[in-house]
This record gives C-alpha cells, structure tokens and sequence, in this order.
C-alpha cells in the first residue's frame, strides 16, 4: 500500500509564500528592463522595496492592521504591477530569476526608506503638537 502525503493548509502556505518570493525577484529583474514601462517601474519600486524592507509602515504588534498589508497589500501590488508589464518581459524575468543571488540584502535600502518615513510622520506630529 503506498502512502500518500496529506497537503496540510501549512503546506499550502509555504508553498504561497514561495510564489510571492519569487513574484518579487520577476519585478525585480522587470523593473531592471528597458522595456518595462516608466509608470510599471514606479508601482515596482514601491511594491519591491516595501516587500523585502524588514520594516512595516504598519507595525505587526497592531492587531488587524499589523497583518494587513503581508497579507493583502504586498500581493495586490505585485499583481497590479505584473498586469502592467508586458509579457515578454515577465516571460524572460521568470527565467532569469533563478540565477540572481539573495534579494535580501536589497531589504537593507528599502528598510531605510521605510525608516525615513517613519522619521518624516514621527517629525511632523511633532511639528503640529509643539506648534
């Protein structure tokens, strides 16, 4: 009798996860592609840099919220920004993607633009409460 493997609602996650990741190495090489339109490459940059920074605009600690943009906003920005890029692009990103090295150390510069806004809100309120 062969056993069969019971995919587990955990399994069906990891595996999710793992497309996202490599949806956001596509739009990484995509948004490096001269065909790739202006307006594609702005809506790329932003969803990118906000996908591998370390750092939330909405902490995870708030209830709901902390959450909300891992789980819908990241993947409604890559699948609007994969609708604005044509396909043959995606096509030659999606074989390329395997040969760039960890996108990680790219989170280290979107973290820092996520920490200047932060500054820039934080500076702000105080601003408006002092004055």
């Amino acid at each position: 009798m062969t056993e069969t493997k019971k995919i587990t609602k955990l399994d069906l996650l990891k595996l999710r996860a793992k497309e996202l990741k490599r949806k956001v190495g596509v739009l990484y090489l995509a948004f490096q592609n001269p065909k790739t339109p202006w307006y594609a490459k702005l809506l790329i940059g932003v969803v990118v840099s906000y996908a591998l920074s370390p750092i939330d605009l909405v902490p995870d600690f708030i209830p709901v919220l902390g959450y909300l943009d891992d789980l819908i906003l990241i993947p409604a920005g890559i699948a609007l920004s994969i609708k604005l890029i044509p396909a043959e692009v995606i096509n030659e990103c999606e074989e390329k993607i395997d040969q760039i090295p960890n996108l990680k150390e790219k989170g280290i510069y979107a973290a820092l633009v996520i920490l200047l806004i932060w500054l820039l809100i934080i500076y702000g309120l105080i601003k408006i409460f002092i004055s």
